[in-house]
């Protein structure tokens, strides 16, 4: 499925309307993931890395820990769904049953938000270890950073429209960068990608975000182990909480040679 799409447009200059024309934009869908046929989650996401966005999603909200409990994940057909919006996984014998009931009970009302509620912060909190603390990034690569993540943002590029979240190592080399209209869903892609190929937790590389850093960016970053979160914009005041309590380097407003080092 195409991440954009040409869409009608009459572009307006003072009073002046002018002729149409068409504008790409990033194409929104549903997602709908789901355990052995069971729905548990609907998120509205960009279409493309489909499976690491389940595996990402399950794994940031607790369901699994790790890419052992993954014993298969894949698109599933319809004709009725003729642009793949669904993923169906299947999971591992020895996925305790409490996590499996978590998942029915609990993800549908946090796909589209992140984490919506006072139970799933307190859930959360009670979940997440603290990361490791050695690893450091010298703040002449974090600068060098947001201009990587932009070069790399091709759908971005042509529609201005959407986030992106990327991997880096300490020394400022790119290892993973995903785009999407929903920015939790950009870092669920990249640690999915991750957990995937099973290599997480990922304590070994610094996350940036292409927007702000809010609870639910810095919990999905704190479950998967990351111990630098950077963002272009802002952390809200309950995100610095949580990377105070785990640990977590939180940097924000990295853009223009500052930034400030929460913590």
């Amino acid at each position: 499925m195409p991440r954009v799409e040409p869409i009608r447009v009459h572009r307006v200059s003072g009073e002046v309307v002018g002729p149409e024309d068409s504008d790409l934009l990033a194409v929104e869908e549903p997602l709908q993931i789901r355990i052995e046929g069971r729905s548990v989650a609907v998120t509205m996401r960009t279409p493309g890395d489909d499976l690491d966005l389940a595996a990402g999603f399950l794994y940031t909200e607790g369901v699994i820990d790790g890419g052992d409990d993954l014993v298969a994940i894949a698109h599933v057909g319809h004709p009725r769904d003729p642009q793949r919006n669904t993923v169906d996984v299947r999971l591992a014998g020895g996925v305790p049953q409490h996590r499996r009931v978590m998942a029915d009970r609990a993800l549908f009302s946090s796909s589209s938000c992140g984490i919506c509620g006072k139970e799933s912060i307190d859930r959360i909190r009670q979940s997440v270890a603290r990361v490791q603390q050695d690893f450091v990034v010298p703040p002449a690569v974090l600068h060098r950073l947001p201009v990587q993540l932009a070069a790399a943002q091709a759908v971005f590029d042509q529609t201005g429209g959407l986030h992106a979240a990327a991997l880096f190592s300490a020394d400022g080399t790119l290892e993973v960068l995903r785009e999407d209209i929903g920015r939790h869903n950009a870092v669920d892609k990249v640690i999915g990608w991750r957990l995937r190929q099973d290599r997480v937790p990922i304590d070994d590389r610094v996350l940036l975000v292409s927007g702000r850093a809010g609870f639910e960016i810095v919990q999905k970053a704190a479950v998967a182990g990351i111990p630098v979160l950077a963002a272009v914009g802002a952390p809200s005041s309950l995100a610095a909480s949580l990377a105070a309590e785990v640990g977590m380097t939180l940097i924000g407003f990295l853009r223009d040679g500052r930034y400030n080092r929460y913590g």
